[in-house]
């Protein structure tokens, strides 16, 4: 028995391959740097779902059907009343998913492609005090989110970064939320079925929930001048450094990289983001030299929760949303995992040890 089922292969797949020795992500045969900055979010959609729920659509036509789905879910914005408010966004988003309907085919996984974008929005919005914003399906998946976050339509270098980021986290083999997903799936019950256990696995701490707190610790940091010090007393108390260190990649995550390219690009010409940047690369730059010095045994490198928490902070998401964005990006990939496992797979029973009492023999 492996604790955690560390190294247990449970499932073959043709969706994505994570090597962490040397630092590669692959998607369904494309490398991660081909594709971001090449690939819009529709783009990816098609790759990983196509054969699994049909034959997908070209981009024009995958734009104009998503576009479709946000308009027509979004009149479950409607039913987020006074008590859902009170729950964090990523919950109040997975409870309107499950108004949704249930089913296996293309219409299905559009909907709930577009869902997790519209109830986020519209969440965060409310929680505000404004009105939803209602989407607009002649936009791009990005641009829309932005458009229904802001209320205006986004710059390009916005829509750009946010691509890149969907794009950058669509899928990454089998981790916790993808593994729920693929449980569920192997039971027949549906991909809608299949989302919402993927939700629930991803709020948790240790899965989706560390790039808030990497803002949690700029924001205590500061100034670059303060990183070595602030970071060595951390330390010292026993504290993680958030957005350092993987469970898989013994080398740079290079998710982290792909998105500190693509924050460089969207924060360029604004001077308040190019401060922010230059503090987390002196976190960075020291905290790597710390961790090297105090743990030289065991790998411990930037992770994409770090420039995750930059970016989404940067496109004016609130942190307690980052969870709820990077499940818009990430129900691609438990879409396409839920179907190859239900169309592939059998149904996931492993066994367990029992190593509790014995029950007393009779005297």
């Amino acid at each position: 028995m492996k604790n955690g089922l560390e190294d247990v292969v449970a499932a073959e797949t043709q969706l994505s391959h994570v090597n962490g020795e040397a630092g590669e992500l692959i998607i369904r045969g494309v490398s991660l740097d081909h594709l971001v900055g090449y690939a819009s979010y529709e783009d990816v959609v098609a790759l990983l779902v196509d054969g699994l729920v049909g034959t997908a659509p070209d981009r024009t036509e995958l734009v104009r059907r998503l576009g479709q789905k946000r308009a027509e879910v979004f009149a479950h914005a409607g039913a987020i009343d006074d008590a859902l408010l009170e729950l964090p966004p990523v919950d109040i988003m997975r409870a309107l998913i499950a108004r949704l309907p249930d089913g296996d085919d293309l219409d299905t996984a559009l909907r709930l492609l577009a869902a997790p974008a519209v109830f986020l929005t519209a969440a965060l919005r409310l929680k505000r005090g404004e009105s939803p914003v209602a989407p607009r399906p002649s936009l791009s998946h990005s641009a829309d989110i932005l458009a229904m976050l802001g209320a205006k339509v986004p710059m390009r270098q916005e829509v750009a970064a946010l691509d890149a980021y969907l794009v950058t986290i669509s899928d990454h083999g089998l981790n916790a939320s993808t593994f729920a997903s693929r449980v569920v799936a192997s039971t027949k019950a549906g991909l809608t079925s299949s989302v919402l256990a993927a939700i629930s696995a991803l709020k948790g701490p240790l899965h989706g929930g560390a790039p808030g707190p990497v803002l949690d610790m700029l924001d205590a940091i500061e100034t670059p001048e303060n990183a070595e010090t602030w970071l060595t007393r951390a330390l010292d108390r026993g504290e993680r450094l958030m957005g350092f260190g993987h469970r898989v990649y013994r080398v740079r995550d290079p998710r982290a990289d792909a998105l500190k390219g693509a924050l460089r690009q969207l924060i360029a010409a604004d001077p308040v983001n190019r401060d922010r940047i230059q503090l987390a690369e002196a976190v960075e730059q020291s905290a790597l030299a710390i961790l090297k010095a105090r743990k030289p045994d065991r790998p411990l490198d930037v992770n994409v929760e770090f420039y995750t928490a930059l970016l989404l902070d940067a496109l004016k998401f609130p942190r307690e949303a980052f969870t709820g964005v990077f499940a818009i990006g990430r129900t691609v990939g438990w879409v396409a995992h839920a179907r190859e496992q239900a169309l592939e797979g059998r149904l996931i029973r492993p066994r367990s040890i029992y190593v509790g009492p014995l029950p007393q023999q009779a005297a």
